[in-house]
C-alpha cells in the first residue's frame, strides 16, 4: 500500500483556504465599491446611539 502524501493534502488545503479568503476579500471590496464615499453603510433613519 502507498504512503499518505501528507505534504501534497497540507497544500491542497491552503490552496483552497487561500482561493476563500481571495473570494470573501473581493466580495468585501465590491460592496465598498458600491457604498457612496460619504455613505457610512448606516441607515439615516436609524439615528445616533
Amino acid at each position: 500500500m502507498a504512503k499518505t502524501n501528507y505534504s501534497f493534502e497540507k497544500r491542497q488545503r491552503e490552496l483552497a483556504k487561500k482561493k476563500q479568503q481571495d473570494t470573501k476579500q473581493a466580495k468585501k471590496k465590491a460592496v465598498r465599491e458600491n457604498l457612496k464615499p460619504g455613505d457610512t453603510g448606516r441607515d439615516p433613519s436609524e439615528g445616533h446611539s
